[in-house]
């Protein structure tokens, strides 16, 4: 909080419950106004690193994924040591502001183009026992802050009739 203070970033933060799906935020979720993120922490077989910030309702295409973000090879989970390393947080806990902790550049960004309908996200605040709003261009303008570019892509599943190509 005090990172985004410093940037002149207002954020509101409200004290949950922990929280380790979305289905279990649901009730969060209806009373916090904005778009509500998921996070998947992957790697690829050479063994770089993305985090993908998706909207909640975003069926996350993560078989044909790699292919549009430039991944060798199918993504895999990383281990909860990389996470922890990486983005200083716990599996459950996963979350867009971790890439403050990531200070070498090893975490590629990749958010869902969803997000920029809204004008306010909700992320953890690297614990998944609060949701922080961030206004949406406030939350570009902290990755732009930490070094972290997002790839701003769609990230919803594409397959229509189930022959495995991305359309």
């Amino acid at each position: 909080m005090r990172y985004l203070d410093g940037l002149g970033i207002a954020v509101t933060t409200v004290d949950h419950p922990a929280v380790f799906t979305v289905a279990e935020s649901q009730d969060i979720h209806r009373a916090m106004p904005g778009a509500h993120t998921k996070n998947l922490f992957v790697k690829d077989k050479k063994g770089r690193i993305f985090l993908v910030v998706a909207e909640h309702g975003t069926e996350v295409d993560l078989k044909g994924l790699h292919k549009r973000i430039g991944a060798q090879g199918r993504l895999s989970f990383a281990s909860a040591e990389a996470m922890q390393e990486r983005l200083g947080v716990t599996p459950g806990s996963v979350t867009a502001f971790g890439v403050l902790n990531d200070t070498e550049g090893a975490v590629n960004v990749v958010l869902d183009e969803r997000l920029l309908a809204y004008d306010m996200v909700n992320c953890h605040p690297l614990t998944n026992e609060a949701t922080t709003t961030i206004a949406t261009a406030d939350l570009m303008a902290f990755f732009r802050s930490t070094s972290h570019e997002p790839l701003v892509i769609g990230l919803e599943a594409t397959d229509t009739d189930g022959d495995g190509q991305d359309r």
